[in-house]
Parts: C-alpha cells; sequence; structure tokens
C-alpha cells in the first residue's frame, strides 16, 4: 500500500472555504483515480468527490456546486476546494487513489489512503 499526503485541513466558519491537497507522486504520469471520502462521529464514511486522470468527476449530491475536485497528472497531485462550508461539512478527510479505477461511477474502491485531516466548521 502507498501512503497519500494531505495537507489543507483546519477549521473555517460557516460560509468560509478551505483547499485540501493531496500528494501521490509515484503515480505521476499514470491513469490515475484520486478522491476524497469523510467520516463525521456517528456516520458512515462517504465518497466526497472523485476524478479520473481522463478529467470524468463525480460528486456527492450534498455538495454539488460547493466543492471542486481536480488533479494533475504530472504531478499525481489533486485538490478539493470547498467553498460556502456548513456545519454538516465538519468531518475527518481522507484521500483515497487506485491506478486506472471507476471513480467516475458509483461504485469506487480505492486501495491507497492518507491518514486523514480534520475539517472542522463551526461558529
Amino acid at each position: 500500500q502507498v501512503q497519500l499526503v494531505e495537507s489543507g485541513g483546519g477549521s473555517v466558519q460557516p460560509g468560509g472555504s478551505l483547499k485540501l491537497s493531496c500528494a501521490a507522486s509515484i503515480f505521476a504520469h499514470t491513469t490515475l483515480c484520486m478522491g476524497w471520502f469523510r467520516q463525521a462521529p456517528g456516520k458512515e464514511r462517504e465518497r466526497v468527490a472523485s476524478v479520473h486522470s481522463n478529467g470524468s468527476t463525480w460528486y456527492t449530491p450534498s455538495v454539488l456546486g460547493r466543492f471542486f475536485i481536480n488533479q494533475d497528472n504530472t504531478k499525481g497531485t489533486a485538490q478539493l476546494r470547498m467553498n460556502s462550508l456548513r456545519p454538516e461539512d465538519t468531518a475527518i478527510y481522507y484521500c483515497a487513489a487506485e491506478q486506472g479505477g471507476t471513480c467516475y461511477t458509483d461504485s469506487w474502491h480505492p486501495p491507497h489512503w492518507g491518514q486523514g485531516t480534520q475539517v472542522t466548521v463551526s461558529s
């Protein structure tokens, strides 16, 4: 397994923005899926957004229009831009990756994960 390196977590007020970054440089220049999952206390882990190196994206409905994911395949990096943040977005966010992959569909099970970074949205 490859551990991904995450950055960008923190605390923000409702309506604010954060950007999460993920590095998987050993996968640069490969056919690659990258994405973010999150888990809040008492809730199941859910996929937030994912992007294939062909440009296809997937978003969970609750973040549509607020979160935006992109991948720089030449570097093996991805970022998640989170805007108009709400308290219900509070969770630990985990980066995930898979060479190849079906992250543009409703079924994706990546093998590579980051350690997680806390995002807290509160007044």
